[in-house]
């Protein structure tokens, strides 16, 4: 089966660890490159983290350096969730390998150019990295398949009560990519905070007895305390948001979801950052969007635990 050509944009991150695993563990994509935003920690410690991440599970992808911070605001990061690294964690690899040559902008630019066939983008941190690439390179939109995301949410935020973090680390940069024409699956929070990860989950992981499983038992450990101690209402799950992106291009029959009309919102007093989500169809606006509210949570863990054990 001919694998869908894939550039990932990431902040790690424990939840983007994971879904780096289960893009590779998977072994259905052609990944063309990980690009890297600053989100859960600065673009240096997020850089450093995809390498990490990459030379554990010893899959050989250019790593490329993308924007530093948002394209109009301060950089705000999650180390709060993500620790001070943004991948605490006691099983990662000392990095050898140096990120590849070239901005991340230059990188997606190329890719999309030379492949034979349409892109697809898959982004899990704030949108600065591909708002740029649309607009520098306005005439390659049409060669990009889709962008499946992580980010926003219908009915919840996490930084206010309506923003999700990535969108509202950058709402011009998400303005951008919601308007931008280009087909576009939103996983966010109203479909992540039902993608939960339980300790049961993780020891099933440890029990895989390989050194990816080892590491994703230690980040979703680490990751969990935060959502343990803050989130009670998840009953101690931790929200494992990034590789439902990822897991909806594998498997969208995983998820249920709706064609809406998403626009974000960028000036309000109480709302920036918002994905505002014609749910319901109030607009009478043509969708943009195939927005993700539900999820099998056992099919999506059991789908990453088997990527997971493929790997090393």
């Amino acid at each position: 089966m001919k694998k869908r050509a894939l550039i990932i944009d990431c902040d790690p991150g424990h939840d983007d660890a994971l879904m780096l695993m289960l893009a590779v563990g998977c072994d259905l994509f052609d990944i063309k490159a990980i690009t890297v935003s600053a989100g859960n920690q600065t673009q240096e410690k997020t850089l450093s983290n995809a390498l990490k991440i990459l030379t554990l599970i010893e899959a050989d992808i250019p790593v490329y350096r993308g924007a530093e911070k948002p394209l109009f605001r301060d950089l705000i990061v999650a180390d709060y969730a993500h620790g001070e690294t943004g991948l605490n964690a006691p099983s990662l690899p000392v990095v050898t390998r140096e990120p590849a040559q070239g901005s991340a902008i230059e990188a997606i630019a190329k890719i999309v150019r030379e492949a034979n066939e349409g892109v697809t983008i898959v982004p899990t941190g704030p949108l600065t990295n591909i708002a740029t690439f649309l607009l520098a390179y306005p005439d390659l939109k049409n060669r990009i398949d889709r962008i499946s995301l992580m980010g926003g949410g219908i009915f919840r935020g996490n930084m206010t009560p309506l923003a999700e973090f990535n969108i509202y680390c950058d709402p011009e940069a998400a303005a951008i990519v919601f308007n931008s024409g280009i087909p576009i699956t939103m996983c966010g929070l109203d479909v992540t905070h039902k993608a939960l990860v339980y300790q049961k989950d993780i020891d099933h992981f440890r029990a895989i007895g390989n050194k990816s499983g080892n590491a994703a038992a230690d980040l979703m450990d680490f990751f969990s305390v935060y959502y343990r101690e803050h989130h009670t209402e998840l009953e101690g799950g931790a929200a494992l948001h990034d590789p439902c992106a990822i897991a909806w291009l594998i498997n969208p029959s995983v998820f249920a979801t709706k064609p809406c009309y998403v626009d974000v919102e960028t000036k309000g007093e109480l709302t920036t950052g918002a994905t505002v989500v014609d749910f319901y169809n109030t607009l009478q606006r043509k969708p943009n969007t195939e927005v993700a509210y539900d999820i099998n949570r056992e099919a999506y863990m059991e789908m990453i635990y088997q990527a997971v054990k493929r790997l090393p």
